[in-house]
């Protein structure tokens, strides 16, 4: 998939990521039923996911060997996402800052789990691997909820994607980041967890509400205080990612027609795309309040890999229809094309293995296509003939954006493109 978009950001030339890459290549509806789902479904999910693993982490070294209670671990984990929302509401500049610090202190904390796992591994403690790919209790049906949490994990492979018009050489640049950013993560995690395994066993990883603090607590006792607070900032770093490259993905749909004009504007002195944070807040509170980390995960995983499914897809279109654009950067076709069935065989095999949570996202992207008919395509198509309704709602839309943007101090601008 990190190869795909590599290809995808060399190809298409806009920033967005997902979204611009099946608008340019399957067109507006699809591209649109995206972004409906991502503001409804993905993105205030996997935001609440990443802001309740924060809580969790921070709260869980005070209250083990007991679990943390749900109505802290819900409330640290607002607090922490509303410093995020305040950070990128008030600069730029130090939201990137904070990033490339915190990207820092996620090796750092990575390292101080990895290195005493494998001594300990060296030392000859294999007991927990014995018999670990045993297939009796293996269930089929419960694979793409498997596949889901796995690729949660490793899901920072198309960030740069979504700021690609501001990327410095970006058809050098763009692939070499996915490439040396995937492997170092692949090695990173695949040694984190044989390290977990080396000191916890299977069903100790399981019964764990933050595995972090399980390993350190089994391990090394004086670090109890250190790799939960650790963790809880990468965390932090994660939410802090997030909402930079969802304010970019408005952004360019604004800029495309598909979304109000608003949420393309910046605030006159701080220069931060207020409106497009600010979005987040309702969605991301409600859903910290009545979730938890897996409901939530099955829930917008289902949307998140079928549009990513359909990018890669798009790839395999955009080639047949432009053979002769030259990419610096190319893949095998078999890449995509096995990428592609995996993602939309896991997507419908998951309506059998979690059917509430997977019907409920399927049903947020369904609920677009009235929007889209009914507003988007209205407003898109030259054969579309105003009504005395259509044109009070283009005024009301209008009146209403301009008192929001007297209200929030936000201006049209264009990002900078290198």
């Amino acid at each position: 998939g990190a190869l795909c978009y590599a290809e995808l950001g060399t190809r298409i030339t806009k920033s967005g990521g997902h979204y611009i890459y099946i608008l340019e290549t399957l067109g507006p509806l699809p591209s649109f039923l995206f972004l409906w789902a991502e503001f409804f479904a993905i993105r205030p999910a996997n935001s609440a996911v990443v802001s309740l693993a924060f809580g969790r982490y921070m709260l869980e070294p005070f209250f083990a060997p007991c679990a943390a209670p749900v109505p802290a671990v819900k409330l640290v984990s607002l607090l922490g996402y509303y410093m995020v929302l305040i950070l990128n509401s008030w600069s730029v500049t130090w939201s990137a800052r904070l990033q490339t610090a915190l990207s820092i202190v996620k090796l750092l904390a990575l390292a101080l789990i990895i290195v005493p796992g494998m001594m300990l591994l060296a030392q000859g403690h294999t007991e927990n691997f014995q018999d670990a790919f045993d297939r009796q209790s293996l269930v089929l049906d419960k694979m793409p909820l498997a596949f889901y949490a796995g690729m949660f994990a490793y899901s920072g492979w198309f960030q740069t994607s979504f700021v690609r018009e501001e990327l410095v050489r970006p058809e050098r640049n763009l692939p070499l980041a996915v490439i040396v950013s995937v492997i170092t993560v692949i090695v990173g995690y695949m040694l984190t967890n044989v390290s977990y395994y080396t000191v916890l066993g299977r069903q100790d990883v399981l019964a764990s509400h933050a595995v972090a603090v399980s390993f350190v607590q089994r391990a090394f006792k004086s670090l109890i205080s250190v790799v939960p607070i650790l963790v809880a900032l990468s965390c932090f770093g994660t939410m802090n990612g997030g909402i930079f490259t969802f304010s970019r993905t408005l952004f360019v749909a604004s800029r495309e027609g598909q979304w109000p004009p608003l949420f393309s504007m910046i605030h006159i002195r701080r220069h931060t795309p207020l409106p497009s944070v600010m979005l987040m807040f309702p969605l991301v509170t409600a859903m910290v309040c009545i979730g938890d980390i897996y409901h939530l995960l099955n829930f917008f995983s289902f949307s998140r890999w079928l549009f990513i499914g359909l990018a890669t897809l798009g790839l395999i279109v955009h080639r047949h229809r432009h053979p002769e654009l030259h990419s610096p950067f190319k893949v095998p076709l078999f890449v995509p094309v096995f990428f592609t069935i995996t993602c939309l065989f896991t997507v419908a095999m998951s309506f059998y293995s979690d059917p509430v949570n997977v019907s409920i996202g399927c049903m947020v992207v369904l609920s677009g296509f009235p929007v889209y008919y009914l507003i988007i395509h209205r407003q898109m198509s030259s054969h579309f003939l105003p009504t005395k309704l259509s044109y009070l709602f283009s005024l009301f839309s209008d009146y209403l954006t301009h008192k929001l943007q007297l209200l929030l101090e936000v201006v049209q601008q264009e990002i900078k493109t290198y």
